[in-house]
């Protein structure tokens, strides 16, 4: 079948694809109850050569932008204590974890948490997260504009392949919060004098 968005023509039911999936994620697929029907979530190929959002969006189309999401793992620390939490948001935009994510986590500091922390306590790949079979009890902060687009292309847990859901199945995730505010355009670069 010929997915939604981006130019994949071989588009599958995940729930067919579950041996390409890391455990945490397969076991996710397999156990979902949310109103948004499991057999609606797609499995994609790709190559893990062009994980990264910059060059995934090159190889595949630049309209991908506005219809994926990026998970990142950011650690909140207050006091002896530290949250793991996801942060999902548009490709375009970059997460807020000074303003929103400070905010929403209670924590007097907020960075992205080291590679070996997110892939060691998620199970999955660095540069293919996804908010799908997340330990329990991480929040798993989404911002709004991801659950209001009709199909996101998302991580699958490694970098090879990619998962594309309905928005709406976001809000739905285990622990899930859907913010307002959470992912931000990045600032344009400021003109260099001189420079043309």
């Amino acid at each position: 079948m010929r997915a939604p968005i981006g130019d994949f023509a071989d588009a599958r039911p995940a729930v067919d694809c579950l041996d390409l999936l890391p455990d945490p994620v397969a076991a996710a697929v397999r156990a979902w109850r949310g109103t948004v029907p499991a057999d609606s979530f797609l499995y994609v190929d790709s190559d893990p050569a062009v994980a990264d959002t910059s060059v995934f969006v090159e190889h595949h189309g630049q309209e991908l932008l506005d219809a994926s999401a990026n998970c990142v793992i950011v650690a909140g620390r207050r006091g002896e204590t530290t949250t793991l939490a996801a942060c999902v948001v548009r490709s375009a935009t970059r997460v807020d974890v000074n303003g929103v994510v400070r905010k929403e986590l209670g924590s007097r500091r907020v960075r992205f948490a080291p590679a070996d922390v997110a892939t060691g306590d998620s199970g999955m790949e660095y540069g293919g997260i996804t908010p799908l079979g997340l330990p329990d009890g991480w929040p798993v902060l989404v911002d709004a504009p991801v659950v209001d687009t009709e199909w996101v292309l998302v991580g699958s847990g490694r970098r090879r392949g990619k998962l594309i859901l309905p928005g709406k199945a976001f809000a739905e995730l285990p622990g899930a919060v859907v913010l307002e505010g959470l992912g931000v355009r990045p600032e344009p670069a400021p003109e260099q004098p001189g420079v043309s």
